[in-house]
Parts: C-alpha cells; structure tokens; sequence
C-alpha cells in the first residue's frame, strides 16, 4: 500500500496526537546524525549508540567526513555496535549519495 502526501500528513498528526511526549532516545545534533545514529541502531541498544557516537561525530562533522575516512578508522569507532563492517561500508554509501545528489 501506498500513502499519498496527503494520507502520510494526517498519519503524522495522528501519531503525534497519539504520543505527544515521544522522544528520540539516540543522541545527535543534526538530521544526518540522526540517520548515522539509527543505522547504527540496528541489532544494537541505543544506550551503546549514545556511547559511540559522541567520538564518532567528533571524528566526523559532516557527510564529506564520512566519504572521506579510511573504511578501517570508522570501522574501529562503531566496533562496539556490531555488525561494524556492514554499517561502516553502509554509512560510507549513504554520505556519498548525499554528497554526490546534493551537492551537500
């Protein structure tokens, strides 16, 4: 089934009616964060994406960073979260498809 723009907004509103005190629990600063910090989430607490991601993003600012590092450094900065060699060549695909279709 696919939802028009019209039918995605009031499923929006109606979950915020829903739940008006939900939260994100995965810590970050800015939408990309945010899509690092939830692909790492996968098969992983989110009190361990809290652990790893404030040197990660320290590590990494912007999604040119995240092309940019060696595969081996970012595998060793998100180790902890498993499946490390999957979200590593992951993250980098994704950085790369922002930076290359929008010229971010």
């Amino acid at each position: 089934m696919k939802l028009n723009k019209d039918e995605i907004i009031e499923l929006i509103n109606i979950l915020k009616d829903t739940y008006p005190d939900a939260t994100c629990s995965l810590d970050f600063n800015t939408p990309f964060q945010m899509v690092i910090a939830v692909m790492l989430s996968a098969q992983c607490t989110d009190e361990r994406v809290n652990k790893v991601t404030p040197a990660l993003f320290a590590r990494c600012t912007i999604p040119e960073d995240f092309v940019d590092i060696d595969t081996t450094e970012l595998e060793e900065l998100i180790h902890s979260c498993g499946f490390y060699k999957n979200k590593a060549k992951n993250i980098k695909a994704c950085a790369k498809k922002i930076v290359d279709e929008f010229n971010r």
